[in-house]
């Protein structure tokens, strides 16, 4: 083991390094994030990713040409690979973190059995070989082409990857790996980073994918130094609810696809099930003649998704009232119910709010915007809206509708699923209505209350 000339202060928010204890980090401004570690001597062998040891410069055009599809392995699970932009790309290195128990280990596993034709190494720190085999055969894992090797120091573990010679390198998780040559504790800053950039090197010199899992920490952010998100080539978040079956993947970085797409996926008792028509599945028990519920079209990367969002008013006998919102954004919602008290005149001073996005999805683009409006009129004046109607806009402050992007993706997804009517902005292009597709356009959110107020009360 390496000893330790002196000792320096790293901010754990930001990895900015420091000679002495500071009360708040002079780069980000954190208060109380200072780690104390050992600063050790230069190792031997460089810990730092090199893709390309040995090779001098190299003019771009003299690298072979190969196709993207034979750049990537496609693991048979659409879901996954359109998260990731068609597939894992040779070479690169994903961090998949998510919460505890949210099925991160289950998802690898199906993943190591749809891909038979290569060779996989799954390194695991936390659990033992036979705890991985009894997932394994309850998932109904059979793999001739899959080693498992259980251990947590560095050294070894790329001694196995050298006897293996894999195609994948799954490593669960980065948090538990660490070596001799640093004093440090596993899971501290100095081992994740240092032995992050070695496993990474090795990846890109090696020309094998490699999946680090990577720990969250109470606030939901990845575990560790930021420095480890930018190291590596994709970052994956795996989100879901405890309470809720449905599991999303969603690529915060991606350096070979679109960061917008997302895999959508459910959890059974054979593992994780894709979904291959969320918003057919998301609609499945969408309540009938009940005020309050109104579908939206939201775009996931190129995929449009129909959700249902319901609203929940009524009259608080306490001077606060309650705002709960869940897969809305919590602005979003004020400014909306401020729009239509102060243009409509409606009261929710003396009202709770409550607003809800079936399926454990987050509304995170405004085009929910004329939805939601329409479920908070439609709950206030007890008005049940058609279950066949939809709505797709923006509200702006003075009450405007405004358009939104890809509004013919959206029209014609909803015509798929037996939509009839979508309300949408007058400033909308469509180029051709789907047939029997009924389009009606507001202007504001008075156009929009005059035609809730046309629809029959309960």
């Amino acid at each position: 083991m390496a000893k330790a000339e002196k000792t320096c202060f790293i901010c754990t928010k930001c990895g900015a390094v420091h000679d002495k204890w500071y009360g708040r980090c002079k780069e980000c401004g954190e208060w109380t994030t200072l780690e104390e570690q050992a600063v050790i001597k230069p190792a031997k062998k460089s810990s730092s990713p090199v893709p390309t040891a040995g090779v001098g410069a190299m003019r771009l055009s003299d690298a072979p040409d190969k196709g993207e599809s034979e750049q990537r392995l496609r693991t048979n699970i659409p879901e996954f690979d359109r998260a990731l932009g068609g597939g894992i790309v040779k070479g690169s290195v994903i961090l998949l973190s998510g919460e505890p128990g949210i099925g991160k280990s289950t998802l690898l596993l199906q993943i190591c059995d749809s891909l038979e034709d290569q060779k996989i190494l799954y390194v695991s720190g936390e659990e033992s070989f036979m705890q991985i085999k009894m997932r394994a055969s309850r998932l109904g894992v059979v793999s001739d082409s899959l080693f498992v090797y259980c251990e947590n120091d560095l050294e070894k573990i790329e001694a196995q990857i050298d006897a293996v010679s894999p195609d994948l390198v799954i490593v669960d998780s980065i948090q538990t790996v660490s070596s001799d040559r640093f004093s440090s504790s596993p899971g501290s800053i100095t081992q994740v980073r240092e032995c992050s950039g070695y496993l990474i090197g090795l990846s890109k010199r090696g020309g094998f994918a490699t999946v680090l899992v990577g720990h969250v920490n109470k606030d939901g952010a990845i575990a560790g130094p930021k420095l480890l998100e930018h190291m590596v080539d994709v970052v994956l978040y795996f989100e879901g609810e405890r309470g809720d079956s449905y599991r999303v993947i969603r690529a915060a970085k991606n350096r070979y696809g679109s960061t917008n797409e997302i895999g959508l996926f459910e959890m059974c008792d054979r593992g994780l099930a894709e979904v291959p028509d969320p918003s057919k599945r998301l609609l499945e028990d969408s309540p009938k003649n009940i005020p309050g519920s109104c579908p939206v079209c939201l775009m996931e990367g190129t995929r449009p998704i129909v959700a249902e969002v319901q609203a929940l008013v009524s009259k608080t006998p306490f001077p606060s009232p309650k705002r709960l919102s869940s897969g809305v954004d919590y602005n979003r919602m004020a400014m909306i119910l401020a729009v239509l008290e102060k243009r409509l005149g409606m009261r929710f001073f003396d009202m709770d709010v409550y607003l809800n996005v079936i399926g454990g999805l987050k509304l995170d683009e405004t085009a929910a915007d004329l939805g939601i409006a329409c479920a908070l009129i439609s709950c206030v004046r007890d008005v049940p809206l058609s279950g066949k109607l939809i709505a797709v806009g923006e509200i702006g402050l003075s009450g405007e509708c405004r358009s939104v992007g890809s509004a013919e993706a959206r029209i014609s997804e909803s015509a798929r699923l037996g939509f009839d009517t979508a309300i949408v902005s007058h400033r909308t292009k469509l180029k051709t209505a789907p047939d029997g597709m009924k389009i009606v356009r507001v202007k504001s959110v008075f156009e929009l209350a005059e035609f809730l107020n046309g629809l029959k009360k309960v």
